[in-house]
């Protein structure tokens, strides 16, 4: 239970934070400060570098923009700098600071590449006092000598390793070439790879560490679940669950674009607003899809890991993985997209029994049980099922099996009875007595692995004891003779 004098000390006013910043995280609805914002922002504005490790969805954009809107001076130039790695997520943070910053006149830029480099020097020209940037539209500005008096007091890097993944480590070395000596840098990271280690080391002056543990961040509000299915049953159980959750946003994650096109292609064709994100884009078309999808033109999103990371919608009702993540990382940052802002979140996760080992190490390393459910059935016909049966065209051939079957039934009978055929025949995905016979199966497999394997380490363990006898008896004789 949470006391009075516990909940007072856990404000932001209590922060060391302006009037004009607290009134910026009201307007913002923002009320109390998460794990990571709690004790990132008193080191911050002590001046200090830090490493915060912290999982998506904890607060981290807010947890460095904070101080740092507190400690602007307002000198005429960048004093701010936020390197990120795709530019979503830099429009995210850019927009996110200006609303933070709005009643202290936090001006930004946006920097990444897509864009036109005169319209974005001119933006430059203006003297903002935060500027978000991707590494390599960046550098390209800083090698080009194209920002004027850069000097920036404060540079953060955001999602190293989503940088180090998508190979920008030696550009961020690159770019510390260009700034200056005393700068206080901010490092913020889901994981810490021993590349970003080594960054740290070298470019962190005595920084703080900070890390929020899984168990800080394991989101209650999202209900985590997995499906058991065959691999030619993916779409139709999306189908199904879009048919019978009640979803008021979805992301749905693919693994490659392709899969993101023809699945959003078959959703259109049953009639449900979707729309497609992935890298393939052009940045128009993306951040098109992203306004479509915040105000609610389209209630599903076809996305790949370009949307996983970074997107500020907060009311994400369920996130879909289309197929089973590469590692327990993606699929935090995944359903780190739903159950924000204090509502609640489904995560639905597509598994073949081929694939139940990989959910069982996710299971482990978030240290979540995922609940095993079924999927709906057709006992009743659902919109999209209905539209499927009326867009089939009639065959010829059924014509003729129709007049025959006349002569044995009336019309409504014979309707009901390829109604329940159809039924049958589609009847999709695993059931609970199936998922515990793989179970056994594996748990079968694994003892008879594990006599094989205590038998060769017992073999191994005697031919060592051999071997050191050998050894000692040379060395008796050696001493001997």
């Amino acid at each position: 239970m949470i006391n009075k004098d516990d909940k007072k000390s856990s404000m932001f006013e209590n922060l060391g934070l302006s009037k004009g910043v607290l009134k910026g995280i009201r307007e913002a609805g923002f009320s109390q400060p998460s794990p990571i914002q709690e004790q990132a922002i008193p080191v911050i504005l002590e001046k200090k570098d830090i490493i915060a490790q912290a999982q998506t969805g904890t607060g981290k954009t807010a947890a460095f923009a904070l101080p740092i809107i507190e400690m602007l001076k307002n000198n005429q130039g960048i004093e701010a700098l936020v390197i990120t790695p795709t530019r979503e997520l830099a429009m995210q943070i850019s927009d996110e600071v200006y609303k933070l910053g709005k009643f202290v006149k936090t001006r930004t830029v946006c920097v990444y590449g897509g864009q036109s480099i005169k319209k974005q020097c001119e933006l430059i020209e203006k003297n903002p006092q935060v500027m978000i940037a991707t590494p390599g539209r960046l550098l390209d500005h800083l090698k080009n000598q194209r920002i004027k008096n850069f000097n920036p007091r404060f540079v953060v890097l955001d999602e190293s390793d989503e940088m180090l993944d998508m190979g920008f480590l030696d550009t961020i070395e690159e770019i510390f070439n260009y700034l200056p000596q005393q700068v206080q840098i901010l490092l913020f990271s889901a994981t810490m790879p021993t590349a970003i280690k080594r960054l740290a080391d070298r470019i962190l002056q005595d920084p703080v560490h900070i890390k929020i543990t899984p168990t800080n961040v394991t989101n209650v509000d999202i209900a985590q679940r997995y499906y058991m299915i065959n691999e030619n049953e993916r779409s139709e159980a999306v189908i199904r669950l879009l048919d019978t959750e009640n979803i008021h946003k979805c992301i749905i994650f693919t693994r490659t674009k392709k899969e993101a096109d023809d699945l959003h292609v078959l959703l259109c064709s049953r009639g449900y607003k979707s729309k497609a994100l992935h890298g393939d884009m052009d940045q128009r078309d993306r951040r098109s899809a992203i306004l479509a999808f915040k105000e609610k033109k389209y209630n599903i999103l076809v996305a790949t890991d370009v949307a996983s990371r970074g997107l500020d919608i907060s009311d994400v009702s369920h996130v879909f993985n289309y197929h089973i993540p590469l590692n327990s990382e993606i699929y935090v940052h995944r359903i780190g997209r739903t159950g924000r802002a204090g509502k609640k979140g489904v995560a639905i996760t597509l598994v073949t029994p081929l694939e139940y080992k990989d959910l069982k190490k996710i299971q482990n390393d978030v240290g979540s049980d995922l609940e095993l459910y079924e999927i709906p059935q057709d006992k009743f016909l659902s919109k999209s099922t209905i539209q499927e049966i009326l867009k089939t065209k009639i065959d010829d051939k059924a014509f003729e099996i129709y007049e025959e079957l006349k002569n044995h039934a009336d019309a409504s009978q014979i309707t009901l009875k390829l109604i329940s055929i159809y039924l049958k025949q589609k009847h999709i995905g695993l059931k609970k007595q199936d998922l515990d016979a793989l179970e056994k199966n594996i748990k079968v497999q694994e003892q008879k692995k594990s006599p094989l394997t205590h038998q060769k380490s017992r073999r191994r363990h005697s031919q060592d004891r051999k071997s050191e006898n050998r050894r000692n008896k040379r060395k008796s004789n050696k001493e001997y003779r």
